[in-house]
Parts: C-alpha cells; structure tokens; sequence
C-alpha cells in the first residue's frame, strides 16, 4: 500500500527532514510511526498524501507514483486525519463536514448520507450533527474529524497524534473503533501505549531516517533503543 524507496526532503531554511528514507507498508496492516519532536514523522506524514512532493526518491501509494500529475488520484486513496481537529472541521455544522469529502470525490449522494449517518451513530455524534464544531467538545471534534474522512472509505488511513487531548474514556473508544477498522492504517504518535495497542509493527525514526522497524512488542520493549531516540518505555513496562 505504502512504497517508499530514498525519499529525501530539505526545507526551504536549509533543514533536512528526510534523509534517504525507505518503508513499505502491505495492505491491511497497521504500522506506528513514533520518534522524539524534529524526527521527520511530520514531513513524512505530508508525503503520504501529496501535500509535499518528493525533492528526491519516491513515493508510491496504492501503486501510483506520487507527482504533480497524480496528486488528486494520491488524494482519493489516502484520508488524513489531522492533529488538530480544529483545522479539519470548518463547515456550519457537523452533518456538512463529514459530507463535504464525499461531494468533492462525486461521491453517491444517497450513499454517501447513508455511510455518513452510521459513522455520526457509531461514534455517538448523530444527536449533534446539526451543532456548529466549535460547540463539540475536543473528544467529540476528534471522532467528527475522523467520520468526516472514513466517510470516503479511503485504503490508506494515516492518523496524526490522534490521541492527543482525549481523556482516557475517549482514548478507550477510540482505541476500539480503530482495532475495528480493516484498512491499511498508519499513525503517528508519541503516545506508545496507544500504539501497543493498535499497531502490529511500529518504526522508530530519527534525524529523517527509520532507524528501527519490527514488531510492536519488540520494538517498544527495547528501552536502550528508544532512549537512544528521544522516547521512553510505554508506561505499560514501565512499572513502580
């Protein structure tokens, strides 16, 4: 699903966010992506779905190279959940921005409501649907992001610090919903709890490289590995 091969990126000030970085992800897995602030896991995140285009290497998602000419295709694969719901949700109320992918994508109308109501009722929200989302409390924000990017049904879904702000009722729920979901998923995350629990394998990254990949419980279990990189143990092994 996720084909990277030597992506390299420096900004504009001269920071080199990516250094020669490769991954590939198979369909139906979930991966974390977790490492120390400045590791790069934001740019890389920007490449999943076109928003920066490789300066050098590639990427490839769903088999399509991603370019100038393919940004809308690369688009309509991949839904991106933001870090800050706030920057996500912009309609008057919450029923428009859930449906406002699907009628850009030329989406099925009828289809699109119906897929749109069962996310609004399974995440709780459909009693809010018409409350402006500045009236949302932050967890209830969160899972209308979330709605308002499933409703595509997209193959890749990429999640970016998705627990951040949730109490621990609503990272339970959402800890659920995600286990539930059968799409390639990838998130970003500093809470390694989070990805303990919702990832199969887990990369850790570092100055724009992957400097370890493997299995979750492998990787998050290494404590010299991730203090090395800016991380600590998941509070889970972390006893006392």
């Amino acid at each position: 699903m996720i084909d990277i091969e030597k992506l390299a990126f420096t900004y504009p000030d001269g920071t080199r966010a990516l250094d020669s970085l490769s991954l590939r992800v198979k369909r139906g897995e979930s991966v974390g992506i977790a490492g120390s602030n400045g590791a790069g896991k934001s740019t890389l995140v920007s490449h999943l779905n076109a928003w920066h285009l490789p300066q050098a290497g590639a990427v490839r998602i769903g088999g399509v190279v991603a370019g100038r000419k393919t940004v809308e295709e690369i688009r309509k694969k991949v839904g991106l959940v933001f870090q800050k719901p706030d920057d996500q949700l912009f309609m008057a109320r919450v029923y428009d921005d859930v449906l406002f992918g699907p009628s850009n994508l030329g989406m099925s109308e009828s289809e699109s409501r119906a897929e749109a109501e069962r996310l609004l009722r399974l995440f709780g929200l459909w009693e809010l649907r018409d409350k402006p989302p500045a009236h949302l409390s932050q967890g209830q924000k969160r899972f209308a992001a979330l709605a308002a990017v499933l409703v595509m049904k997209p193959e890749l879904l990429v999640m970016d610090e998705p627990t951040s702000d949730l109490d621990p009722r609503n990272r339970r729920m959402l800890i659920g919903l995600v286990n539930g979901l059968q799409t390639t998923k990838l998130t970003v995350s500093h809470d390694l709890d989070f990805i303990w629990e919702t990832c199969q394998r887990v990369c850790i990254m570092n100055k724009g490289k992957i400097i370890a990949d493997g299995p979750t419980k492998q990787i998050l279990a290494d404590r010299e590995l991730l203090e090395s990189n800016g991380l600590e143990l998941p509070l889970r092994l972390q006893g006392g």
